[in-house]
């Protein structure tokens, strides 16, 4: 006699049936493959911790944001860095994300071999318009980024609507 799982969960011999489902984990060369293969083609998509998960798409606000953060640190920093906005960095071998704004070393053509690897990776700014409003914790004032102490940015010039 053969049982079958039922959508309900129950077996056509009216058991209790569970399954216990374990994700494939993917690697950077994995996801790399895919991509050239045209799997991830027209979709927003990338990898972490091992599984590739879709990206949500930008409103406004958050579209308007980075650009802005993103060409202030331009400015500030005046070719002395390579600012990539939405570009694929490899952490590991299980991760490339798509951070909203890196700041990385500028290795020139090195970049048509790899992305940026996390010691090409000066820091990284990411924005969510979820959390914009209900967990945002610096509004004013100034930083300085460890690697550039000779400049400090503004902090409204990352948040200002």
């Amino acid at each position: 006699m053969r049982a079958e799982l039922l959508p309900s969960g129950t077996s056509s011999l009216g058991v209790e049936m569970t399954a216990s489902l374990t994700p494939v984990k993917w690697n950077v060369d994995d996801y790399h493959r895919m991509i050239d293969a045209g799997i991830l083609m027209n979709r927003r998509a990338e990898l972490l911790w091992g599984e590739i998960v879709a990206m949500a798409p930008e409103g406004k606000p958050h579209a308007h944001l980075s650009s802005n953060g993103a060409d202030y640190i331009r400015e500030q920093l005046a070719g002395s860095v390579k600012v990539r906005e939405e570009k694929p960095i490899t952490l590991g071998n299980a991760s490339e994300p798509e951070p909203d704004i890196a700041i990385s070393q500028g290795l020139g053509d090195v970049y048509l071999e790899h992305h940026p690897f996390a010691e090409n990776v000066f820091w990284l700014e990411e924005y969510a318009d979820a959390s914009y409003q209900s967990q945002q914790t610096l509004t004013e004032g100034w930083v300085s980024p460890v690697m550039f102490l000779q400049i400090s940015l503004a902090v409204n010039r990352f948040i200002r609507r």
